[in-house]
């Protein structure tokens, strides 16, 4: 039997869509998914193009993709976790379990990671294998392509709720599609005032109707002035940092408040040059880097917020195309003038 798979056939960019056998010969631990909904990822991005990450990290022939949903349609001989007709997504981390880290319970931060679509085959096919153990269980009720943007969902719930907000003044740094979402997150947690920092209009226009009570634009304002200015010359109580522009992080450091705290998720290509005596040391603020979901704690909140209802996902996922629409699909990301593009199989 076969199915339709996106692959990253050569070192070169683009991706190709083929005919390859379904994976159903299954370990003890395994399952089999049949795919409802996957979307695109800044990963699945930069693997398109074959930047000079990808070129470093990724060993063709490779089924591409690692955010979706999907139908349990086989399980593996010791699979306990999940039962045939389960929709699940996944967790895309796949840990070692024996590494100093995983033997105290960070698995976020495994040593030996090995991440699904990048260095294992993933889901931007009509069916998945997947480990048992990184499956998370969902509600049937809930759109798949909803349930599918839960994996990038979780990054920004880590990065926005490491911190308390409730209550609390935030800056969102750059709103692509995670940092749209940390928006969101932000709103509907209570945070007292939101102020997201973007240069697309589009999506400038997006975190106004996901919750963004100020938008700053950096092109047409002083970023550090009117932060300081929206909050009585004191800051924000905390940065949530998604865009992983040198600029934008730099003053970062000079709006956030005294004793303020900072959650850093975007990566930056360039170095960073910070005041660290004054803008770190003397302000006694705290910084985090945010590494992907922290397992499994992230995955409950996500599945807890998504099953509230209270986030606009509706405005989040903004596209949607078949599978086989893939260039169309990146098209779309790479334009930047969207949220979250969803493929369906």
């Amino acid at each position: 039997m076969e199915m339709m798979a996106v692959i990253k056939a050569a070192r070169e960019p683009g991706v190709k869509i083929v005919k390859k056998p379904i994976p159903d010969v299954l370990g003890p631990n395994e399952v089999l998914v049949k795919v409802l909904a996957t979307s695109i990822c800044g990963t699945d991005v930069h693997i398109y193009k074959w930047d000079k990450w990808s070129q470093g990290r990724i060993k063709p022939p490779l089924t591409v993709g690692h955010e979706f949903s999907g139908e349990v349609i086989k399980i593996g001989s010791h699979v306990k976790k999940v039962n045939i007709g389960d929709i699940v997504s996944a967790e895309t981390h796949i840990v070692c379990h024996e590494c100093e880290f995983c033997r105290r319970g960070e698995f976020h931060i495994c040593k030996n990671t090995k991440i699904i679509g990048v260095d294992t085959d993933g889901c931007f096919a009509e069916y998945a294998k997947m480990p048992a153990e990184n499956l998370i269980i969902n509600n049937s009720k809930i759109n798949p392509k909803y349930l599918s943007i839960q994996e990038p969902l979780g990054n920004a719930v880590h990065t926005m709720l490491h911190f308390k907000i409730t209550g609390k003044t935030v800056a969102v740094v750059g709103c692509g599609p995670i940092g749209m979402m940390g928006v969101n997150i932000a709103k509907v947690v209570g945070a007292s005032k939101i102020i997201a920092i973007e240069v697309n209009d589009y999506r400038i226009r997006l975190a106004k109707e996901l919750g963004a009570n100020v938008v700053i634009n950096p092109l047409k304002e002083d970023v550090i002035a009117r932060v300081l200015e929206e909050t009585d010359g004191m800051g924000v109580d905390v940065v949530a940092e998604f865009s992983g522009n040198k600029q934008a992080i730099e003053a970062a450091f000079k709006y956030v408040k005294a004793g303020g705290k900072m959650s850093m998720l975007g990566i930056s290509p360039d170095d960073i040059d910070i005041d660290l005596s004054n803008d770190v040391v003397f302000k006694g603020i705290t910084i985090y880097g945010v590494v992907g979901r922290i397992l499994f704690e992230t995955w409950h909140q996500v599945v807890g917020l998504v099953e509230s209802g209270k986030l606009d996902l509706d405005k989040i996922v903004t596209h949607t195309f078949p599978l086989s629409e893939i260039d169309k699909g990146m098209e779309v990301m790479m334009s930047g003038n969207s949220g979250k593009v969803v493929l369906i199989p």
